[in-house]
């Protein structure tokens, strides 16, 4: 997204909101900077990492309550979700309910840590990616996630077909 530059979300917020996914993770000023961009430019949300701290997340919104923010509280991937995000995903789901998040990033890949996530935070909203990192959309939504975010199936060659096959999917688990 940000070689298209963020006017890009300007454009895309027309159609549906839009989840800047950041994954802001920096000292409190940074992260205040990156976030009131993405949000000026239009973006509903931004996925902010908290393992940066609570001052950074706080920093991370324009006045409480106007912008939604989503921590990161698990990492699909293994290149150091294992080993640091793994062990402190529900500290980090915690923060953002304290930090009045919007809602949270949650695996995929780990239908049994959404569980967890969820049960910490409540009402807050859960989005899970899959696609290139795995996991299964119909699993994610029974284990407690809310949404998933495919991005990666919009970059196959063939959108709309692996669309319908998420969707269909997640249509046997209702």
């Amino acid at each position: 997204m940000l070689g298209a530059g963020l006017e890009i979300i300007n454009n895309i917020c027309k159609f549906a909101p839009v989840i800047a996914d950041f994954k802001v993770a920096d000292i409190p000023n940074t992260d205040r900077l990156i976030c009131s961009q993405a949000f000026e430019a239009g973006a509903s949300a931004v996925i902010v990492h908290g393992f940066p701290g609570r001052d950074s997340v706080q920093n991370a919104s324009e006045p409480p309550g106007i912008s939604w923010r989503y921590i990161c509280g698990h990492g699909n991937e293994p290149s150091g979700a294992v080993e640091f995000m793994q062990p402190k995903a529900l500290e980090l789901a915690s923060l953002a309910v304290e930090c009045k998040a919007t809602g949270v990033v949650a695996p995929a890949t780990r239908p049994e840590k959404i569980r967890l996530i969820r049960d910490v935070v409540g009402d807050l909203t859960i989005i899970s990616p899959v696609w290139r990192a795995g996991g299964s959309a119909a699993d994610a939504i029974k284990a407690g996630a809310d949404y998933v975010i495919t991005g990666g199936a919009f970059m196959d060659q063939r959108p709309r077909i692996e669309a319908e096959k998420i969707v269909k999917e997640i249509e046997k688990c209702r």
